[in-house]
Parts: structure tokens; sequence; C-alpha cells
């Protein structure tokens, strides 16, 4: 556990005498250094992660860090993993269906990948992704989530009836899609931008 970093200050009673008082900062968990530092890696990429940057940000000394870390690694490695299990969630939330239901689920689920994403979330994805491109690990988790989220869509569609090769090519437009219309600026491309996605949509999920 964390100790609380203790602030003291003195105030004059009506008597005239001094009375201490002290103010204790909220004590930091592990999970609210992670907090931190995927904030930071959001706005500021890998590099803005450092120790030092966080403890300041924080309001706490350095030292408090390895409470809870052995070291910077530790707390990347921890990064990763939040951002690993959250998508894992997500996709198996997002392609959980009943059967017989699989393509109106496919197209949920281009519907939801497809639509404006949350600005913080891509920030995160983005920032990932860039770190993966410089670091074995960061790309090993990656992958990892891109290759759930693809055998996750690639079950659907095979179970709607489609072959496994046909299957995977499939999930694999599907997730070509949605990444690449998320990067996308087009709002200005056509006044009926709903009913292009959905005709995309139904080349993608319809055989």
């Amino acid at each position: 556990m964390e100790k609380a970093a203790v602030k003291t200050s003195s105030t004059i009673t009506p008597s005239g005498k001094t009375r201490k008082a002290s103010t204790v900062r909220i004590q930091l968990d592990q999970e609210r250094w992670v907090d931190m530092a995927t904030d930071v890696l959001a706005k500021e990429g890998i590099s803005g992660l450092r120790v030092e940057v966080l403890a300041k940000r924080c309001g706490v000394t350095k030292g408090s860090f390895y409470w809870h870390f052995k070291d910077r690694q530790a707390l990347l490695d921890a990064v990763l993993e939040r951002w690993r299990a959250g998508r894992i969630r997500d996709i198996e939330k997002t392609t959980a269906v009943l059967p017989g239901h699989e393509r109106e689920q496919l197209h949920y689920a281009i519907e939801v990948y497809g639509a404006s994403r949350n600005r913080k979330g891509m920030s995160i994805e983005l920032a990932i992704r860039d770190w993966a491109r410089r670091d074995a690990n960061a790309a090993g988790v990656v992958e990892s989530v891109d290759l759930y989220r693809l055998e996750c869509t690639r079950r659907l569609f095979t179970a709607s009836g489609m072959s496994d090769s046909e299957a995977k090519s499939r999930s694999l437009l599907l997730y070509a899609c949605v990444f690449g219309l998320s990067l996308m600026h087009y709002d200005g491309f056509d006044n009926n931008l709903l009913e292009i996605k959905q005709r995309i949509a139904q080349r993608i999920v319809e055989t």
C-alpha cells in the first residue's frame, strides 16, 4: 500500500495560539498510475511516459511510483495489458449473438466500429499502434488484439453460411473498412453518408 503524502500548514486560533493542520493527498493506487499513463500516452505518445513527468502530474514524489511498479517497463506492460483486455471485452460484446442472427450482428459490428468513435479511445488506439512500430512487445499485443477481432467476425461469417476462406477475406475486409473510415475525414464527400455506409455494409456482409 502506498503511503499518503502529507502537507502541513499553520493557522491562528481565536486565542492567538498556533495550530497545525494537515492536508492528506489522495493516495494513488496502481490503477490510477495506469490511468494517468494512458492519458499521457494518448496525448504525447510513448516518449511522454516518463516516471518523473507522471509523478509531477500526479502531485507525488518520484519515489512513490515504486510502491506499485518495479520500473518504467512494468508500467508500460500494465498499460498494454489494460488496453488489450479492454479491446478483447469490447469485441466479445460486439460480436456476441444468438444462433441464426449472425448477419444482423455483423451489420451491428460495422455500424459500431464505423461510427464516429470516442476521440480519446481513438487517440489511445493510434498511440498504441505507433508505439508498436518501434517496440516488439507492443507489436505483439496489437497483433493479438487484431487477430482476436478478425477471428470473432470470421466465426460470424462462417456461421452465416460462408466457407472459411470467404469468411476470412470478409472479416479482413470488414476491419480494413471500419478502421480506414475512422482515420479519414470525409464529411464533405456526400450529402447522404449514412446510405453509403449501409451499402458498403451490405456488400461486406451479404453473399
